[in-house]
Order: structure tokens, then sequence, then C-alpha cells
């Protein structure tokens, strides 16, 4: 039998960082939105931590639903639905609520349109007081934050034109235009940053 998992390195490094960042923030109950859950590694490492919690992981290739269900059904952990078909760009999104919204490294590995689009699907899914949060690389003041990523960010645009890392000031004007506050900037390893949006109560 053929296992469909898939395993990406960067899952293995900074789920644990992740993790400890989503350990004070996430809710006590409800559903966790994951778009663009690529391997699934994600999304089981945090469904294990937070029993309580129904983790919905989406993915817009039909690879990466068939690892997260595949995770999914290794792992035998009941809080994870199977992975729905969601594209951030879509007008309408195959889920009718979410109590938080989770993207990791995804907005500079496509063009701005599913950046806008994740905010603004999120901004209609969630509650009061609900949660989006983004990881990944950021210039801060039109500026990138180490060599590596100014590397990164060549390569990345190298391969799509559309592509590249995205200004945090950028990201954020796009949020609040959408209902979010200020984020919360986290610091992570790798010259990477957590930004954790609410929705104001």
């Amino acid at each position: 039998m053929v296992d469909a998992r898939q395993y990406a390195p960067s899952a293995a490094r900074n789920r644990d960082p992740i993790l400890d960042v989503l350990r004070d923030r996430l809710p006590e109950g409800g559903v966790v939105l994951e778009v663009a859950s690529g391997s699934g590694e994600h999304t089981v490492h945090f469904a294990q931590a937070f029993p309580v919690l129904v983790f919905q992981p989406s993915d817009p290739d039909p690879q990466a639903r068939a690892s997260i269900d595949a995770w999914t059904a290794a792992a035998g952990l009941p809080n994870i639905r199977p992975a729905i078909a969601l594209d951030a760009t879509a007008q309408s999104w195959p889920i009718d609520a979410a109590d938080a919204v989770l993207c990791i490294n995804m907005i500079h590995i496509a063009p701005w349109e599913a950046a806008a689009g994740l905010v603004s699907g999120a901004s209609a899914l969630l509650p009061p007081g609900g949660l989006l949060f983004l990881y990944g690389p950021y210039r801060r003041d039109g500026r990138h934050t180490a060599p590596s990523n100014a590397a990164f960010d060549r390569s990345l645009r190298g391969r799509n034109p559309a592509w590249g890392i995205r200004d945090l000031e950028a990201v954020a004007e796009l949020a609040a235009a959408h209902g979010f506050g200020a984020p919360a900037i986290e610091q992570m390893p790798a010259n990477n940053l957590s930004l954790i949006f609410s929705k104001p109560v």
C-alpha cells in the first residue's frame, strides 16, 4: 500500500516554536481552520497538543490533501476533520465558520491576491475575538531582516515574479482594512515572524 504522507523539513523545525506561540492564544474550544496545510504535519502536531479543539485542514492541492488525511489516519486523532479543497483567492470558502485561522508559510509562496483572499476570508469566518495567525518571513520598514531572507526573496521572485517576501506593514494594513486590530509580533527562529491578529470584541 502506498503511503501518501509527505514530509516537509521546515515543518519539523518550526512546529514546536509555533506551538509555543499558539499555546496561550488559541481559543479554549471551537474550530481551527488551517489554510494551506501542505503536508499535514502541522495539523497533526497541533491537534495532539489541543485535544479539545477541532482542526480543519485545507489545501488546494489534491496530493497535499491526501498527505494530510494520511497523517491524520496514522495519528488516529479524532479531532481532525478530513482535509478540504480551499483556494484562498476564491470568493467563497467551503466552510461556514471558524474560531481561529492559521496560515503558515503561504503568503510569500503565492501571489499577493492569495494574502488578500486569506485575510478577507478569515474576516468573514471569524467571530469577534477570533484569531488570525500568520507565520513566515517578512520585511520590516521596507528592508529584509537578514541576508538569508534577501537571498530567499530573490530565489522566490526568480521562480515566480508574483511571489516574494511581503512587507509586514502592508500585511497589517490589509488586515486593518478587514477589521482586524494591529498584530502582536513574535520573533521566531530562522528570521521568521509570527503575526497574531484578532477581531475586536
